[in-house]
């Protein structure tokens, strides 16, 4: 594919304006994954704090508070990356999302304030500032549905597209409670994790429907994405990634139905499904993609910046991205396991 793209643009694989390009496309897809699954389960938390019990909360937030401040860190670079490489597409994309990029601002805004005051408040309002941070982080996961759903049908408008969008939005929060109650399952135990159990059942039908219909209108709505789907080896491995994703969504219900009848010390297998999954399905839509940008009218080349400004970011970016790995693997790999309270120091007398 890379060598028949190269040749339907006249450049060599080698040309630094054909690969750079390629290179910031795939620097912006890892960090939109990341920020999908890393970001998620704290979304997924604190949708979850919304209907949990009242003396349940304060727990749930408290898990959270290791990660807060790096999980807002994927979206920024998120959005500075597709800045910088790509600004001939910036304004067409953008200018097609302001409804849904306005209820992700205000839901990323809500949650960081409320989950700051929340720490800082008297402790008869602490319920107050966290219902905010639960009600933020329902806006945001719905956002990130309405984001999807525009992308999905290539940001065409009509009175028709309003109930899917809206599904959308609906199924996305379901994603990510199901994200969340995944992780909670992995982190704790007792009555917590019971009910973690029994909002992931919930919400994995829901996620996997929207999953379904996400890919039944991407393929009525653009054309060129079923006939790239139908033909040749991508059949097969669209045929594999789809079967892949449904067993998926059955070996979570089926393990989380055994955690119901089942103790178990620990379980992580609900946790890592749903993060496979999350990455199988935003791979799935960058294939479908590809090359383009904005489907059939912009590719990546097209709304790519210079060449000695990419070229430019391209070599600050091998100097930051190794700090910026290790930085992810020191703040997230404690977010795997069962959560074990610090042991509190000996004083002596």
């Amino acid at each position: 594919m890379i060598q028949a793209l190269s040749t339907a643009l006249g450049l060599a694989p080698t040309d630094p304006t054909f690969w750079l390009p390629l290179f910031f496309l795939c620097l912006l897809m890892v960090t939109v994954i990341a920020g999908t699954i890393l970001d998620g389960f704290d979304i997924g938390v604190g949708c979850l704090s919304l209907v949990a019990p009242e003396s349940l909360r304060p727990r749930m937030m408290s898990l959270l508070s290791p990660w807060r401040d790096a999980n807002e860190f994927w979206l920024f670079l998120g959005m500075i990356v597709f800045a910088v490489a790509f600004p001939q597409a910036w304004a067409e994309v953008m200018g097609q999302l302001q409804l849904a990029l306005l209820c992700l601002a205000l839901g990323v805004m809500a949650r960081s304030v409320c989950f700051e005051l929340r720490l800082r408040a008297p402790a008869e309002q602490q319920h107050l500032w966290q219902r905010g941070f639960a009600l933020g982080s329902v806006v945001t996961a719905f956002a990130h549905g309405l984001l999807l759903a525009k992308v999905i049908i290539n940001y065409q408008g009509g009175s028709g597209y309003v109930w899917f969008l809206v599904f959308m939005g609906f199924c996305a929060v379901a994603a990510y409670v199901l994200l969340g109650a995944a992780w909670l399952v992995m982190r704790e135990v007792g009555e917590l994790r019971m009910r973690a159990v029994v909002w992931g059942r919930r919400a994995v039908r829901w996620f996997a429907a929207g999953a379904v219909a996400a890919s039944v209108v991407l393929a009525l709505a653009n054309p060129g994405v079923l006939l790239k789907w139908s033909e040749g080896a991508p059949r097969i491995a669209v045929l594999g990634l789809w079967t892949f994703i449904l067993l998926g969504f059955v070996i979570i219900e089926m393990n989380l139905q055994r955690l119901l009848n089942v103790s178990v010390r620990g379980t992580g297998l609900p946790f890592l499904i749903t993060l496979v999954i999350f990455i199988a399905v935003l791979l799935g839509l960058g294939f479908s993609f590809f090359p383009f940008l904005v489907l059939d009218q912009i590719t990546i080349w097209d709304a790519a910046a210079d060449t000695q400004t990419l070229q430019l970011i391209w070599k600050i970016s091998l100097f930051t991205l190794p700090f910026l790995a290790l930085f992810s693997f020191w703040v997230y790999w404690r977010m795997f396991g069962l959560s074990r309270p610090p042991t509190p120091p000996l004083f002596k007398n």
